[in-house]
């Protein structure tokens, strides 16, 4: 028999997304975030759910545009301290050390050092509760090509994606290749 653990926020793992914006004044900001992941296929959409609190929240409603920046275990640091502080009170990108690049199709920043990016256009807000869900249409992805395999498709292994842990506050890496998606269920399926 199972445990009855709650209702919680304990969805194993969560993504490690870095949401890049500008403030009013155009100064680039980024925030950890970890509610929020792909929502739509057709168009292409990521979303991303933050506090009403953070920086990030109001940056986003006065742009209208965020980046999801994934970053690799190679910037495990980083990532972490850009969701300890607040962009209010410090520049993220002067202390990190890392570089913010002015996207071409949104009004939002990405991170240079990133392998991994999405640009997007919010195209719905929605309030839910505590938090507030911003639906963006990806208006291109970007890539290291350092990190892309065949038909330029990212390989897990090269990206080296951060997951996390939201009940116990830890960072961990991608595991093994177990198999290939809606091929190794084939063996159940022709029983």
């Amino acid at each position: 028999m199972k445990k009855s653990l709650g209702a919680k926020t304990i969805l194993y793992p969560t993504p490690v997304l870095i949401v890049g914006t500008y403030d009013q004044k155009g100064k680039p900001n980024v925030m950890n975030a970890a509610w929020g992941g792909i929502c739509c296929s057709v168009p292409p959409c990521i979303s991303v759910s933050l506090r009403k609190a953070t920086y990030t929240y109001e940056n986003i409603m006065a742009r209208k545009a965020y980046t999801i920046n994934i970053p690799s275990e190679d910037y495990a640091k980083e990532a972490d301290y850009f969701g300890l502080v607040s962009g209010r009170d410090v520049d993220k990108f002067a202390r990190s050390g890392l570089t913010p690049v002015k996207s071409d199709l949104v009004d939002a920043p990405y991170i240079a050092e990133f392998p991994l990016i999405l640009e997007c256009k919010v195209i719905h807000i929605f309030e839910i509760g505590l938090h507030t869900q911003f639906i963006g249409e990806v208006m291109d992805v970007k890539a290291d090509p350092a990190i892309l395999g065949e038909n330029e498709v990212p390989v897990m292994e090269k990206l080296k994606p951060m997951l996390h842990a939201p009940e116990i506050r830890h960072y961990y890496g991608v595991g093994k290749d177990i198999g290939a998606a809606f091929s190794i269920g084939k063996e159940i399926k022709n029983r």
